[in-house]
């Protein structure tokens, strides 16, 4: 209950602080030196913070496609062999580092928004192709016997029981994905992509560290609340199919 009522506050704080950020100058004036500004104002907080937020959840819808989609073909069959193709493939991004992947993505692709999204997806693909491996391979024996028994077909089985089953764990791949790409995106600023990184960034340039605990903080609490809400949809789907525990 406490946690779910200092989750609720971290909420309400962040969504005041993004809708009204000059309300809370005084929360960050110690933190400035030779009246430097206390609040980021170069670009608004709240559009910095939608634009991070819309490049994570590109990265990771796409990661999410591709990566369970490996995960359901070297789980069929026809697809065993490709398994270690799939994981050199997954395993790429967690290889290279991100600023290396923007490197060699902005000579092809220019600067902005594009080679962020090449490196967010890159890195985001390993736990939830992992997870999702996991989830399909580690189901209880008579739940598929029990499946084939009832004359369900291969593709039903796997939209009616394997996926279903498989979901808490391949939504806790997604949280760490999510999680680890909302932290990563911040380096996007330096190659012009409008996240976050630009009040970090500007506030190492011009040493105000206000605005490095500004930038800081909103994506620390970010991360948090995502963490959290796909938590609270793991627990529900591990109750829903009765995976709860176990």
């Amino acid at each position: 209950m406490i946690a779910r009522l200092l989750l609720g506050l971290a909420a309400l704080f962040l969504v005041a602080f993004l809708l009204s950020p000059d309300s809370f100058a005084w929360l960050f004036r110690p933190l400035t030196s030779n009246n430097a500004p206390a609040i980021y104002t170069q670009t608004s907080l709240l559009s910095l913070t939608l634009s991070h937020l819309g490049l994570v959840a590109l990265a990771v819808i796409a990661s999410t496609i591709v990566a369970v989609g490996l995960g359901i073909l070297v789980t069929r069959p026809a697809g065993r062999e490709f398994l270690p193709l799939a994981r050199t493939i997954t395993s790429v991004g967690q290889t290279f580092p991100p600023v290396a992947v923007l490197a060699l993505a902005v000579p092809v692709m220019g600067f902005g928004a594009g080679p962020t999204l090449v490196a967010l997806f890159l890195y985001g693909l390993l736990p939830i192709f992992e997870n999702t491996l996991t989830g399909l391979t580690s189901q209880p024996p008579d739940v598929t016997e029990a499946a084939r028994g009832m004359g369900l077909t291969r593709r039903q089985r796997l939209w009616q029981v394997e996926l279903p089953l498989a979901l808490p764990l391949i939504l806790a791949g997604i949280r760490l994905s999510a999680v680890i790409s909302l932290a990563t995106a911040t380096i996007g600023s330096t190659v012009a992509a409008k996240t976050l990184g630009e009040v970090i960034i500007a506030g190492l340039l011009s040493s105000n560290t206000a605005f490095v605990a500004q930038g800081g903080l909103v994506v620390g609490l970010l991360a948090i609340l995502i963490y959290e809400g796909f938590q609270a949809l793991e627990s529900r789907g591990a109750r829903r199919m009765g995976t709860a525990g176990r």
